[in-house]
C-alpha cells in the first residue's frame, strides 16, 4: 500500500474562506475589507492581530469547514487503495491548533488515520518541513510546501488544490485541481500507484516532453514561484 499525503488548511479545510467570514464580522462600518482584500500584506499589522485572536479562540481549528477540492482526491485516494496521511503544518506560536488538528482529523477522516504535524522556525525550516515525509503522492496548496517535497521526491506526484494565492505555479510533476478536471488527476494517482519502485512516471502520463525535469529540479531547489 501507498501513501497519499493529504494537508489540512487550504485543501480539505476552508482555513481562508473562515479567517475572512470572521475577521468581517469584526470589522467596523467604514473600514475598507472585502473578499480581495489580501490577508497577508504586512502593511496591516491590525489584520495579524485580529487574526491571531481568532486563531486562539477553542474550537476554531477544529471547527474549520470541509473544502471539497480536497475531499475529492481523499476519496480517490482510498478508492485506488492508497493509505490516506494527513500532512499538515502546525502554528509554532498556537500550541492549542496542535491538539485540536488531531481531533479535526479524528472527527472527519477517521481515529485510525494517521497524521503528521511539522512546525519550522525559520522560513526555510517552514518552506521544507514536510520535505522528509515519504510519500507517493503530496496534495497540498502551498507552492513552497510542495517544492521542498518535490526536491526528494523526484518521482512523487503533487496535487495542488487551486486557489487564487496559487495561480501561475507549475512544475511538471504537478498537476493544479479546480474542480473541472477531476478525471486527469485520477488518471495520474493510478499511474503513480502502479509505477514500479524507482521507476519515472511522466513518460507513462505523457508529460516527460513538458520540461527536462532533472534540470528543473537543479534550477529551482528551494524555490517557491508565488
Amino acid at each position: 500500500m501507498h501513501d497519499c499525503l493529504i494537508d489540512m488548511d487550504g485543501t480539505t479545510f476552508d482555513y481562508e474562506g473562515q479567517l475572512r467570514r470572521d475577521l468581517l464580522r469584526l470589522k467596523s462600518p467604514e473600514e475598507d475589507f472585502d473578499d480581495n482584500t489580501n490577508l497577508w500584506d504586512e502593511s496591516k499589522a491590525y489584520l495579524k492581530e485580529r487574526m491571531s485572536l481568532i486563531k486562539s479562540i477553542p474550537g476554531w481549528w477544529e471547527n474549520l469547514p470541509k473544502l471539497q477540492l480536497g475531499w475529492d482526491v481523499v476519496d480517490i485516494a482510498r478508492d485506488l487503495g492508497y493509505r490516506v496521511v494527513v500532512l499538515t503544518k502546525g502554528p509554532n506560536s498556537k500550541s492549542r491548533a496542535w491538539s485540536e488538528k488531531v481531533e479535526c482529523v479524528q472527527k472527519h477522516f477517521g481515529e485510525n488515520t494517521p497524521i503528521n504535524i511539522v512546525g519550522g522556525h525559520s522560513k526555510e525550516e517552514t518552506d521544507n518541513s514536510k520535505s522528509n515525509i515519504w510519500g507517493r503522492i503530496l496534495v497540498d496548496d502551498h507552492p513552497a510546501y510542495m517544492n521542498g517535497w518535490l526536491n526528494y521526491r523526484k518521482r512523487g506526484l503533487g496535487i495542488m488544490p487551486a486557489h487564487s494565492y496559487n495561480q501561475g505555479f507549475w512544475h511538471p510533476q504537478v498537476i493544479m485541481y479546480d474542480g473541472t478536471n477531476l478525471s486527469e488527476v485520477r488518471r495520474l494517482m493510478e499511474i503513480v500507484s502502479r509505477r514500479e519502485d524507482k521507476q519515472q512516471w511522466l513518460s507513462e502520463a505523457g508529460r516527460d516532453n513538458i520540461v527536462d525535469f532533472e534540470s528543473w529540479h537543479r534550477a529551482n531547489k528551494f524555490v517557491s514561484r508565488l
